[in-house]
């Protein structure tokens, strides 16, 4: 079987907040509420749209009942999904360095908690799909990460090895799933984490995409 890089997605390959926090605002200026300026929400991101919904409001100093999360909920996936690539772009380096692997006849997937039909638009429209042997998101298996199950999932459904795969991410969810799996793992450090990921134990950590051949290279001479 030949080996497999598997990415996460928002903080990782795609710089998404900047369309995310929009959203947000969307959101919470329907209900009445306050935007956040983009440098205060931006630490918000990475734990889905509830999750972020929700300390949105938290920020407003408001609560809502579960019926009204849901309703807002949907409002943030119908808008979203209208403007999901409006200024999202891929990281610097990410096209590079998935043709240096794709060249090298490396699989590539990605994984991630973003729900996988917002997670395949945006990679429609950003021109990046085709490069992925499996994109699996938050709904695509019975568990999400950090459930180890997802990152194998994932890694079967490309046809990849897991004794030969290594996980690219930027947060303590990613880090913890590599690690549950038992797959070195390389964390970006332009991420969506509130939490330095050099504290977060990952195998590596580069802060340009041009680094990671380097680093998939050591990884691969470790294991």
């Amino acid at each position: 079987m030949r080996p497999i890089l598997v990415f996460d997605l928002d903080g990782t390959l795609v710089d998404t907040a900047t369309d995310l926090v929009a959203t947000l605002n969307v959101v919470l200026e329907q209900e009445g509420l306050a935007a956040l300026r983009y440098e205060d929400a931006r630490a918000m991101v990475g734990h889905g749209a509830r999750v972020l919904i929700e300390r949105g409001l938290a920020a407003n100093d408001v609560t809502r009942d579960a019926a009204t999360i849901d309703r807002l909920f949907d409002t943030y996936i119908a808008y979203y999904a209208a403007h999901i690539a409006d200024t999202s772009r891929p990281f610097e380096g990410v096209v590079a360095a998935l043709d240096h692997f794709a060249a090298e006849g490396w699989l590539l997937a990605v994984c991630t908690n973003k729900l996988e039909g917002l997670s395949m638009l945006l990679l429609d429209e950003l021109g990046l799909s085709d490069r992925f042997a499996a994109i699996c998101g938050a709904d695509t298996f019975a568990a999400r990460k950090p459930d180890p199950l997802a990152l194998n999932e994932t890694i079967r459904r490309a046809g990849g090895d897991p004794r030969r795969a290594v996980m690219i991410g930027d947060s303590k969810t990613d880090i913890d799933t590599a690690k549950a799996a038992g797959i070195p793992v390389v964390a970006v450090d332009f991420g969506y984490t509130s939490v330095p990921v050099t504290e977060l134990g990952p195998d590596i950590v580069i802060g340009h995409f041009d680094q990671l051949a380097a680093a998939v290279a050591e990884l691969t001479v470790r294991v």
